[in-house]
C-alpha cells in the first residue's frame, strides 16, 4: 500500500493539488501506520486531535518533529512508524495531518515566537547572589510500575495465580475451589525464568508431560516439522531463530498457517510494537508461551562482525 500511496502523494504534489487533498493522503498514512498508536496512546504516543499534546512536540520547529517520526525517538516512537519502506513525503503527510487534527499549522509551529522571560524587579541595593537549587525530579509513586502498559511483564507476585484469581475462572463456583492451584501442579516441572517459570520444552523432552495431538484421537502423533527460520535483524542485536520442531511438537501447522503468519518469503512484517499488542509472535508469546522480556530465547544467533559492523554502520 505504502509505494502506490507514495506515488499518489508526489502526483498531487506535481499537479498542485489542494490541502484538502494532501490532508486526505496524510491521513490515509496515518490510518495504515500511525492509528495503532496515535489513536490509544500507547506508550505515551500523542494522541489523534490533542492539541495541546502536539503543540508540545512542535515547540521546536516542524523539521524536528519530522526527523524524529522519520527516524525515531528514544521514548518508543519507531523509525517511519516501524515501515521503513515508507516514502519520508509519507510520512512528513501523516505529521501534517496530526497537527491539523490538532488545530496546529505546521508553518506557524515552525515560526512561533519563543515566549517572553517574566518580568524581574531589580533590587534597590545590590544583595549577595544566593544560588538556587535545582529541584529535583519527583520521587515516583509507590508501587508504580514504568511498565504497566506492557502485559508480558507480569510481576512476580502475580504470576500463576490460584484459580479463584486468575480472571477466568468463577470465582463463585464450587467446583473453581476444587482445582489444582498452578504452583502446585507446575512444582515438579523444569524451571524457566520468564513467563509462569515453567520449561515446557524441556518438560516435553522429559515426557513429564504428554499433549495430545488431537482431541478426537488419543493415539493420534503430531507431525513434528524440524526446520528453523533465521529472520535477519537490523542494529547491533543479534538474528531470530524461529524453531518449528519446538512449536509443532505443540501444535498443528493450521494453528498459525495461514491466519497468522503467511507461509511465504517475505510476506510476513513483524515487529516488536505488533508482537507486545497481541499479534504475530504476540498472540501466544505472553499469553500461553513465555514472554519477550527474555529477549535472547529469540534473538539467539549472533551475526558475523562484518554483519554488526555493516549494521551499525546503517544505523548511523
Amino acid at each position: 500500500m505504502t509505494r502506490p500511496l507514495s506515488a499518489a502523494l508526489l502526483a498531487m504534489l506535481l499537479a498542485g493539488a489542494t490541502a484538502s487533498a494532501l490532508a486526505a493522503s496524510g491521513k490515509e498514512v496515518y490510518e495504515a501506520k500511525c492509528a495503532l498508536c496515535h489513536t490509544s496512546g500507547l506508550a505515551g504516543a500523542p494522541k489523534l486531535g490533542d492539541k495541546e499534546a502536539w503543540a508540545a512536540r512542535v515547540r521546536g520547529g516542524v523539521a524536528s518533529l519530522y526527523r524524529s517520526a522519520l527516524e525515531g525517538t528514544p521514548r518508543g516512537m519507531p523509525a517511519k512508524g516501524g515501515d521503513l519502506g515508507l516514502a519520508d513525503a509519507d510520512v512528513r503527510a501523516a505529521v501534517d495531518y496530526l497537527l491539523a487534527s490538532a488545530g496546529v499549522s505546521p508553518r506557524t509551529a515552525a515560526k512561533a515566537p519563543a515566549p517572553k522571560p517574566a518580568a524581574t524587579v531589580k533590587p534597590a541595593a545590590p544583595t549577595p547572589v544566593v544560588p538556587t537549587p535545582v529541584a529535583s525530579a519527583p520521587a515516583p509513586r509507590a508501587g508504580a510500575n514504568p511498565n504497566a502498559f506492557n502485559r508480558l511483564l507480569t510481576p512476580q507476585s502475580e504470576r500463576n495465580p490460584p484459580p479463584a484469581e486468575d480472571g477466568i475462572h468463577d470465582p463463585a463456583s464450587p467446583g473453581t475451589a476444587a482445582l489444582q492451584p498452578p504452583r502446585t501442579s507446575f512444582q515438579s516441572l523444569p524451571r524457566s525464568n520468564s513467563g509462569n517459570h515453567v520449561d515446557w520444552v524441556a518438560a516435553l523432552e522429559e515426557k513429564r508431560v504428554q499433549p495430545r495431538a488431537a482431541v478426537e484421537d488419543a493415539n493420534a502423533q503430531p507431525t513434528v516439522m524440524d526446520l528453523n527460520i533465521v529472520r535477519e535483524v537490523k542494529g547491533s542485536m543479534p538474528d531470530v531463530v524461529y524453531p518449528h520442531k519446538q512449536h509443532t511438537e505443540w501444535l498443528d501447522c493450521a494453528n498459525c498457517h495461514p491466519a497468522i503468519f503467511v507461509p511465504q518469503k517475505g510476506a510476513n512484517q513483524i515487529s516488536m510494537a505488533a508482537i507486545l499488542l497481541g499479534q504475530k509472535c504476540g498472540v501466544c508469546h505472553g499469553k500461553v508461551a513465555f514472554p519477550v522480556s527474555d529477549c535472547r530465547r529469540c534473538h539467539s544467533k549472533n551475526k558475523s562482525p562484518a554483519a554488526t559492523a555493516a549494521g551499525t554502520g546503517a544505523a548511523q
